[in-house]
């Protein structure tokens, strides 16, 4: 008698069978992991990236600020006091203008520093 051979399982669809068709599949397993390894750290990378240049930018702008206007007063100082800081005292403009940005440059890294510390009420109201 002759016996029909019967097929319990289809092969693939695509005809791929053997090593080569676990190759195909390992690197499109390999290529989906690389595009997802790209997708979750180089596109934060590039955000991070935008917000630094705004950031140093802004900072620079500022900085630029500052010193035109403590310039702008240390002039003031020296002319419009009349006789005041002459002679001996002609250095104490310039000790005024230093403490004045100091003291800026004081206010801004507290204010800094202030946004940056976690609030210890806003842990528990979300627990």
């Amino acid at each position: 008698m002759d016996y029909l051979r019967r097929n319990v399982a289809s092969g693939r669809s695509d005809g791929k069978r053997g090593l080569s068709g676990l190759r195909d599949e390992s690197q499109e397993v390999v290529n989906l992991v690389v595009d997802y390894i790209k997708q979750e750290t180089l596109t934060p990378v590039k955000g991070l990236g935008r917000y630094v240049v705004f950031g140093v930018t802004g900072s620079v702008a500022l900085s630029i600020g500052l010193f035109v206007l403590a310039v702008g007063f240390l002039r003031f100082l020296q002319t419009e006091t009349g006789s005041t800081f002459t002679g001996n005292l002609s250095w104490i403009p310039y000790v005024i203008c230093a403490v004045l940005v100091v003291l800026v440059a004081f206010i801004a890294v507290k204010a800094i520093s202030r946004g940056q510390t976690p609030d210890p009420t806003s842990d528990k109201e979300q627990a």
